[in-house]
């Protein structure tokens, strides 16, 4: 595959379930139709957790549909829905499992990407994740972006490319704090008889004020 498709958000959310389920849980693969939706709305192992739509599960499924990605079976007049993702991308096993991890769950470090993909692949070891990612990133079209590091973690997360471009925040520092400058005592003085100026003139646009308002009878 020389370039990747740009997916939705949903339309990934799709697609990493199907490659999810299919490891998780064997005996109801391929999925119906309500299961994928059920998967796909999750609230754990999911990020962002969404609330998909029937129709919108539908829409997905038919743009994955256009690039060969899924796979429809008819079983007890429902119809099943598998996913071609290996073949399609041309993918080992351990490259796929970390590209669905990352669209259901979002940037991750290697380690986290390691625990996560523990029911799809068993990665011996962090570094084993990382040359994965590593080939997964130095390609012509790369599928995957590593990150800037978070303030105060140690290691970088990674991100798929399916959906395009990853729009990084850097975080801002905090600007340092500085006191301000001191005043010397000349400049204390001359404050000093500023505000001692200020004072008489406030006291006298009171008096002014009183003055007018017992004309006024008010």
């Amino acid at each position: 595959m020389t370039s990747l498709p740009i997916f939705t958000l949903i339309e990934t959310r799709v697609l990493g379930v199907l490659i999810e389920k299919e490891k998780t849980v064997p005996d109801s693969y391929p999925l119906s139709l309500n299961n994928l939706i059920l998967a796909c709305n999750q609230k754990t192992a999911r990020d962002p957790v969404l609330n998909v739509s029937e129709q919108e599960v539908h829409l997905a499924l038919d743009t994955l549909r256009i690039h060969s990605l899924i796979i429809e079976s008819s079983g007890g007049r429902v119809m099943r829905y598998a996913h071609n993702a290996r073949r399609v991308f041309k993918l080992p096993e351990q490259s796929v499992a970390l590209l669905a991890i990352l669209m259901l769950r979002g940037p991750q470090t290697a380690g986290e990407l390691r625990s996560n993909c523990d029911r799809l692949y068993k990665f011996g070891d962090i570094s084993s994740v990382e040359a994965f990612l590593e080939e997964l990133a130095d390609v012509e079209s790369p599928w995957v972006v590593k990150l800037p590091k978070l303030p105060g973690s140690r290691e970088h997360r990674w991100a798929h490319l399916l959906s395009g471009e990853v729009d990084v925040i850097q975080p801002h520092e905090e600007p340092a704090y500085t006191s301000p400058p001191l005043l010397d005592e000349s400049e204390v003085a001359a404050l000093s008889a500023h505000v001692i100026k200020l004072q008489i003139e406030v006291s006298a646009l009171r008096e002014i004020v009183e003055k007018m308002q017992k004309e006024l009878g008010m």
